[in-house]
């Protein structure tokens, strides 16, 4: 399957963005790494913190790579 999603700026979603503290959060990263940043991560994401278009950037992300399915343990 070949990535149909543009580069993601971490700045532009709140979680991502602190997922990604160690990193300049305004360059892009390919849409596989902001995917395996929040299945590696997701114990610390504040789900109710996540807003409409984080939530469907995250649905998109698990239907491009995941399967429709993000691997997380809570």
């Amino acid at each position: 399957m070949t990535a149909n999603i543009a580069p993601i700026i971490p700045a532009e979603f709140p979680e991502l963005q602190a997922l990604a503290w160690n990193r300049d959060v305004a360059r892009p990263i390919p849409a596989k790494e902001a995917f395996a940043l929040y299945e590696r991560n997701w114990r610390f994401v504040d789900q109710k913190r996540l807003t409409a278009r984080e939530k469907l950037l995250i649905m998109k992300l698990a239907d491009e790579f995941g399967h429709g399915i993000l691997l997380t343990t809570s």
